[in-house]
């Protein structure tokens, strides 16, 4: 909800720097102001759906993905070494077999809505698109969150000591 609403005002910004016709028998200023609190809304009640999620998850005990974007790209190659060694569990090799067709899809030419659709025809691929990147940076948190645990705990390091 946070990138589909940052998409909305973003298509809204740009429909208020670069239009200057009616949209649709609409002021382009009104549409473009609208998008903007639309997309304003939506972006910010994603924020809140996902921290209630992350708080309701920790109550119950469920791992939370950790790490940042960086982090979980780097972790990505070790969790599908991981994976096709047998080593990580957590993760089912059907997953992998998803992300593959998912891939695949966004490849290939054929679509379930042609593109030739406005607007509608890249939902379809918008869609696989989210779903692919979300359920990989959550699965390659879940991987660090695992390997961060798993990590040996050494004490902190103390003050020089001297000698008397």
């Amino acid at each position: 909800m946070v990138y589909f609403g940052g998409l909305l005002g973003l298509i809204g910004l740009l429909t208020l720097l670069v239009r200057d016709d009616d949209v649709v028998g609409l002021p382009a200023v009104a549409v473009a102001i609208g998008l903007l609190v639309i997309g304003a809304g939506v972006g910010a009640l994603g924020v809140v759906r996902r921290r209630a999620v992350r708080r309701r998850k920790i109550a119950n005990g469920e791992p939370v993905p950790v790490g940042n974007v960086i982090e979980r790209a780097q972790a990505l190659p070790r969790l599908l070494r991981d994976v096709r060694r047998g080593t990580y569990a957590d993760l089912p090799k059907s997953r992998t077999f998803l992300w593959l067709l998912a891939v695949v899809y966004l490849i290939s030419p054929i679509d379930i809505l042609p593109d030739l659709l406005p607007v509608i025809g890249v939902t379809d691929d918008a869609g696989v698109g989210v779903w692919l990147l979300t359920s990989v940076s959550t699965a390659a948190g879940l991987y660090l969150r695992r390997e961060r645990e798993q990590l040996p705990h050494h004490e902190p390091p103390r003050g020089r000591r001297t000698n008397p």
